[in-house]
């Protein structure tokens, strides 16, 4: 088991969606997995940031994000 750290420093849906993306898949392997909000992405810690937002591939923030809650992630701003 492996220890990964993620930063996501831009408002765009794409870094977002990717960010939450790479920690979720990270995390389904079994890896410790913890995400920090800095400069512009702090941004993403607002509750009522649209997380349904499409991506250029058609995903979303929020696909990913609702598993980030559920396992309880760490998030630091």
């Amino acid at each position: 088991m492996a220890n990964f750290v993620y930063t996501l420093s831009k408002t765009d849906v794409n870094s977002a969606a990717r960010c939450f993306q790479f920690a979720k898949v990270t995390h389904e392997k079994g890896h410790n997995v913890h995400i920090f909000f800095i400069d512009d992405g702090t941004l993403w810690a607002d509750n009522t940031r649209d997380f349904t937002e499409k991506t250029i591939t058609g995903d979303c923030p929020g696909d990913y994000f609702a598993y980030i809650l559920e396992k309880e992630i760490p998030i630091g701003v």
